[in-house]
């Protein structure tokens, strides 16, 4: 595996997430809890949720994914404001997709005292939509399966995710996805505005049969 700044991210979450899931009160305490967060102003909760996970599955569906996406989207800013500054504005835009996708439930559920999350979903939601700008007609498959250009199925993702964070009730934050998603579009657009020009040019003429 080629060494990048996603491969590191990942590398870094799948040593913490393995090491909390042996260490009760490594997971209690990174965990995303709003309650906590308010009553003890623990913050960096907003931030170490994102570098543990449930279990292997769950770790390994949310890495397998920023991996192919998080590339797409570091490469472009490496090739658009170079190297190094490119780099930074990347590990800039996973941190924050993090803690961005995390405020809506922070302000939803901050007098819940049971509430709790974890994982990386909001940032690895907002790579594949900053990739879905930049390649719309890019296909994204889902389980092998089913294949729709990325455009089409994001659509049909931020529907489906606004819908059930309304719904609630299956214990997984949808919100955090719909709005790391978010995040990820605007993103790309305010670092370069030009991607919207190319994002419609692309899009402009496809026909799906």
């Amino acid at each position: 595996m080629e060494f990048s700044l996603t491969t590191a991210l990942i590398g870094i979450t799948a040593i913490t997430s393995i090491v909390a899931f042996n260490r009760h009160e490594m997971m209690d305490r990174w965990m995303f809890m709003p309650y906590r967060i308010k009553k003890r102003g623990q913050w960096d909760r907003f931030i170490l949720s994102g570098f543990i996970h449930k279990d292997y599955i769950h770790l390994l569906f949310n890495m397998f994914t920023f991996y192919f996406f998080g590339r797409v989207v570091e490469m472009f800013l490496g090739y658009t404001f170079g190297e190094a500054l490119g780099g930074l504005f990347f590990v800039g835009f996973y941190l924050l997709g993090i803690v961005i996708s995390d405020i809506p439930t922070y302000k939803k559920h901050q007098d819940d005292s049971h509430y709790r999350a974890l994982g990386a979903s909001g940032g690895t939601a907002a790579a594949v939509f900053a990739s879905i700008v930049i390649m719309p007609l890019s296909d994204i498959c889902l389980f092998g399966i089913i294949c729709l250009p990325g455009f089409i199925l994001g659509v049909l993702f931020l529907i489906y995710s606004y819908a059930q964070g309304k719904k609630g009730g299956d214990n997984i934050n949808h919100d955090a996805h719909l709005y790391g998603a978010i995040f990820g579009i605007i993103f790309i657009l305010v670092l370069s505005p030009s991607s919207a020009g190319t994002f419609i040019e692309q899009i402009r003429d496809f026909r799906l049969f």
